[in-house]
């Protein structure tokens, strides 16, 4: 089931970048909108489907599971070797609007879950902020730009009928193959990890995780290597918000009694969630792109969150002192570098600027009194 799996998946991936940034260009919608509602949407089809049969059968650890991994996936995993293949551009628009919101619905989740449970009325608020947010980005998606070349293929294609059924074809099948793919690979990982002893919630937080965030990796990849990289991070981005709002507010709705969410997850994984989004923002900022080495950083602090799970989960005798390695210096180093970084980027891209046009102001009023 895994080779046809993952032959399903870079076909699918292949297929949905292709017809979306075709699509984007052929209607006048710049890729990173497209990015982040087309394709987010539909890469995040496993997680939804996931995590609402989990809470209907009353699993949520796995359904919760499921998209506090997906997220932390997306952004450390994914991003990480999209950046590695070729470094990644990022739109001002990301960093204005929606990477503040990623990290607005992350910490939504955890003030909502902080009393151990996300409620039906939680979920329709989630669900409530998911529709107005979808609203807003089909109202606005006009007002962006197109680059010039983007403007050159849609001028090049027909516009027929039969060339948007021929996209909209493209689209779906991507969609069908990452969805079919990711199912069979998820059904072997998961019956493994529970022949293996490993609990409910590490399988949603690794296993599930990274199965149902295959199709963001494979079409981010894929779209990285095409140069569709607007496509790529928006759909990293805009993934992460619709599993927050989205497939967390439709869970909390069907579960029969709400969904309950584990101490051990608030405690940490829910705080690794919010960590990563807020690194996004220093990392994006600075020069507007994601270089390859910060793509290799995502990816190793990943491994590191990885290895941390498999230490809990089997109680390993190494866990404590890898805990107060990571805790007392790694992430503290970190997280002084990553705000160097931005304040270093705002130095550059706002401070420098303004002292360089209030010097020459001055240079010029000097000149005319002169």
């Amino acid at each position: 089931m895994i080779l046809p799996g993952l032959l399903l998946l870079i076909g699918g991936g292949e297929w949905l970048v292709r017809g979306a940034s075709r699509l984007a260009s052929l209607l006048g919608v710049p890729p990173v909108v497209i990015g982040l509602s087309v394709v987010a949407f539909g890469t995040s089809a496993p997680e939804l489907a996931v995590s609402i049969l989990s809470a209907y059968r009353g699993q949520p650890d796995i359904a919760v599971g499921n998209v506090v991994g997906s997220n932390i996936v997306n952004i450390l995993l994914i991003l990480g070797l999209s950046a590695v293949v070729a470094p990644l551009a990022v739109s001002m628009r990301l960093i204005k609007i929606e990477v503040p919101m990623m990290i607005g619905t992350a910490l939504l989740f955890f003030a909502l879950a902080y009393d151990g449970k996300l409620t039906r009325l939680d979920g329709a608020l989630l669900v409530v902020i998911f529709a107005a947010y979808l609203a807003w980005m089909a109202r606005t998606a006009r007002s962006e730009t197109l680059l010039e070349a983007e403007v050159e293929e849609a001028g090049a294609m027909p516009r027929t009928g039969w060339t948007y059924l021929k996209l909209a074809g493209l689209i779906i099948a991507g969609l069908a193959g990452l969805v079919l793919g990711s199912e069979w690979l998820i059904q072997g990982a998961v019956a493994a990890a529970r022949a293996l002893g490993v609990s409910e919630l590490v399988i949603g937080l690794t296993v599930v995780a990274v199965g149902t965030s295959l199709p963001e990796l494979a079409t981010s990849v894929i779209a990285s290597m095409r140069g569709e990289r607007d496509i790529s991070v928006g759909n990293v981005v805009g993934s992460n918000i619709f599993n927050t709002l989205s497939v967390l507010g439709f869970s909390s709705l069907v579960a029969p009694d709400g969904m309950t969410v584990a101490p051990a997850m608030l405690r940490f994984d829910a705080v690794v969630m919010i960590g990563v989004s807020l690194a996004c923002f220093p990392v994006f900022f600075n020069g507007f792109q994601i270089k390859r080495w910060e793509g290799a950083l995502f990816v190793g602090y990943y491994v590191a969150y990885t290895v941390y799970l498999i230490l809990y989960s089997s109680h390993h005798d190494a866990l404590d002192e890898y805990t107060l390695a990571m805790g007392y210096f790694v992430l503290p180093l970190t997280g002084i570098a990553l705000a160097l970084t931005l304040i270093f980027a705002w130095n550059r891209q706002y401070l420098k600027p303004r002292r360089l046009l209030r010097k020459e102001l001055q240079e010029q009023t000097r000149a005319r009194t002169e």
